[in-house]
């Protein structure tokens, strides 16, 4: 598609959380630092707090790799809407452990599993994505699993990472035995205006571009200004403002390509533009629309052909 237009060897702006195009400003930094540290000095349990689409899970794996490199061995479990029971199986299952029939005999199976790597001077680090999906019990469960221990250290390292909505769970008098072991909590800001522009530089300069720049200082200002700062919101802007652009034979990208991939990008629009197309349809008249109607009609297929609706240390803010 628009790849050897632009001299690109692969999509900059995919969905996927690949390791490689993850932009380390000073705040990923910082918790990618936190978290680290924190593991090493066996600190039990940590939290990771961002909004949807703030690249936390890529900033996971790109912690687990590394992790892996120390020779550690990780767990990374995203199944949580389940119960204690379904949890420590998945556990199980991702170390290539059978699980027993009931909870006791599989907290065995854990147990022993975590002295013997321990024995070896190997740590073990579990993580759990989408922790606000978790029940109040199975959270429990979880502050159970820290129980695991010798008399010198914590045979379980633990990352709860989550949207925000984990953190009003946390905060329940229920829950201060849990929260009162998470060592360090870190927050994902939205990116500035600046950091969109490097964010943006940096995954097409992965993604193997040279050259001048593909987007004008006003384009970037508009990327930051319509997605807020979001990772994933600014990807999906610039892969929808290549697209756009090169369907039009245009190299580079101003704020007029930003606008119209913003504006076709937003369902609210989406919406309002469909209802018009429709109540048109069943007017007399709707063979004779005017040309900015036609304009909408095209527009709106423009969407649709283009695939848009087809289809991550600071403490946390008070």
């Amino acid at each position: 598609m628009f790849l050897d237009y632009y001299n690109l060897l692969e999509q900059p702006f995919g969905v996927t959380p690949d390791t490689r195009f993850l932009y380390l400003n000073h705040m990923y930094r910082e918790t990618l630092a936190s978290l680290w540290y924190g593991l090493k000095e066996g600190r039990g349990f940590m939290g990771l707090i961002a909004d949807p689409g703030m690249g936390k899970t890529t900033l996971l794996f790109q912690l687990l790799q590394r992790l892996r490199r120390s020779s550690a061995r990780t767990i990374f479990l995203f199944q949580t809407c389940c119960d204690t029971s379904d949890l420590i199986r998945y556990l199980l299952y991702d170390l290539e452990i059978c699980p027993a029939p009931d909870l006791a005999s599989m907290h065995y199976q854990l147990n022993d599993f975590l002295v013997r790597e321990a024995k070896t001077g190997r740590q073990v680090v579990l993580v759990i994505d989408e922790a606000q999906n978790l029940s109040d019990s199975v959270l429990e469960g979880v502050r159970l699993l820290s129980d695991f221990e010798t008399s010198q250290r914590k045979l379980l390292q633990i990352i709860l990472a989550g949207q925000r909505q984990l953190v009003g769970t946390l905060m329940k008098p229920g829950m201060l035995q849990l929260t009162q072991r998470i060592s360090a909590a870190n927050f994902l800001d939205p990116l500035d205006s600046e950091e969109v522009a490097q964010y943006i530089n940096h995954r097409l300069r992965v993604a193997g571009y040279q050259g001048k720049p593909l987007f004008t200082k006003d384009a970037l200002q508009l990327v930051a200004q319509t997605s807020g700062g979001i990772p994933r919101s600014i990807n999906s802007i610039c892969f929808g403002a290549l697209s756009t652009a090169f369907s039009l034979g245009q190299k580079r990208i101003d704020h007029k390509i930003i606008e119209e991939v913003a504006c076709e990008q937003s369902l609210t629009s989406l919406a309002r533009r469909m209802r018009m197309f429709s109540s048109s349809e069943t007017t007399p008249n709707s063979r004779s629309r005017s040309e900015s109607e036609q304009q909408r009609h095209f527009s709106l297929r423009k969407v649709f052909h283009l695939g848009f609706l087809s289809k991550p240390a600071r403490n946390i803010p008070a």
